[in-house]
């Protein structure tokens, strides 16, 4: 039996072993990262390779740890945090997930010939279907931000 023609979450139903998705938390407020790190921790199939305090240190850790996401505070809900067009540009293969949990608002980004975005369900399901490849778009929020990058 071929495993890879299965969906991820039905592997997982089943208990056989599959790749963990290796994720770095950077959330500023202290506060933000532990709500975090309890809603992904725990779970069989996230690697938290990471847990950052300083923006300094996002690269360099990245650089180290080759993530598939990067976790971090969204301090403006309306504008795109200006790290991710540099992280996108520099590491097309991750993902973000930006999140205000005081303006109960999560935004996911990605690269792919230009940089995009959708709103997500702020929640535990939410952060947890983003970080495996099962968004939760709001559907009453505006269609997915484009941009296009020049290099």
């Amino acid at each position: 039996m071929n495993l890879f023609f299965f969906p991820r979450q039905q592997i997982l139903d089943w208990g056989v072993g599959v790749e963990k998705i290796k994720v770095l938390v950077a959330n500023r407020p202290r506060l933000m990262r532990e709500l975090v790190m309890a809603t992904i921790s725990d779970q069989p199939d996230i690697e938290v390779v990471g847990v950052l305090e300083e923006e300094e240190l996002i690269l360099q850790t990245i650089e180290q740890s080759q993530p598939e996401f990067l976790i971090i505070a969204l301090d403006q809900s309306d504008s795109r945090p200006p790290i991710c067009d540099f992280l996108l540009d520099r590491f097309p293969h991750m993902r973000i997930l930006a999140l205000a949990a005081e303006r109960d608002s999560s935004i996911f980004y990605w690269a792919s010939l230009d940089i995009r975005a959708n709103r997500i369900e702020n929640s535990e399901d939410g952060i947890l279907s983003a970080l495996r490849g099962r968004q939760q778009v709001i559907s009453d929020q505006p269609k997915a931000e484009h941009s296009s990058r020049t290099n």
